[in-house]
């Protein structure tokens, strides 16, 4: 009777456990999934790599991505935003509906993200310089309090016209960013489609003693 009791005791305790190992791997996964849905629609994270977009963002830190800023209008002069490169950035590479799909859901590499400031829009003439070495957009000069101590506007004289669904973008630190500048008579001519904007920087959220709101 004894020998019956302990092996039903056994057997539920063995139920017990498996039912809780059940339980965690199934939040993990519910996890998983709710991350997963929460950068591909809502907040993605990107981490800084490069000097380009300094004194703004700096190599090393990690800000938060508003993927809703532009589900009901377009980006605007002055944001900064994160966009897939592929057809502008890099002119020659074309993403399939695989990677597409992978890069919403956030599953893919960051290799083909950019971040950079919003300078001219689907519309815009954007010329370099003015007399007093400012830029010019439709003619009128622009107030940059963002660009890097020294830098001026740019070096590159240029002239063009960004035509509509697309953007004309560049690096707050000019004397080191890659920018629309940069790829002036290549394909597409380094201005990005409005379609590749993954969304816009929002918030330094990495280091915690540098959380900071982006402008």
């Amino acid at each position: 009777m004894n020998r019956i009791a302990r092996t039903e005791r056994a057997t539920t305790k063995r139920q017990a456990y498996s039912w809780v190992w059940r339980f965690a791997v199934l939040a993990v996964i519910l996890g998983l999934l709710a991350t997963i849905l929460l950068r591909a629609t809502v907040i993605d994270v990107f981490r800084i790599e490069s000097n380009s977009m300094e004194p703004t963002l700096n190599p090393g830190q990690s800000i938060s991505v508003d993927r809703r800023a532009y589900s009901d209008a377009e980006p605007q002069r002055g944001d900064v935003i994160v966009f897939d490169g592929r057809g502008s950035f890099l002119p020659y590479a074309k993403a399939s509906f695989a990677d597409d799909l992978l890069s919403a859901f956030s599953l893919a590499g960051s290799n083909n993200k950019y971040v950079k400031r919003v300078i001219g829009v689907g519309g815009d003439t954007v010329e370099c310089c003015s007399a007093d070495g400012r830029l010019l957009v439709n003619g009128e000069p622009v107030d940059e309090p963002y660009i890097f101590a020294g830098d001026a506007p740019s070096e590159q004289e240029f002239s063009v016209e960004v035509p509509e669904g697309r953007l004309w973008v560049m690096g707050d630190h000019r004397s080191t960013s890659k920018d629309s500048r940069s790829l002036l008579g290549a394909s597409g001519g380094g201005m990005i489609s409005v379609e590749r904007v993954t969304g816009k920087a929002a918030e330094v959220i990495w280091p915690l003693d540098q959380r900071s709101d982006i402008r």
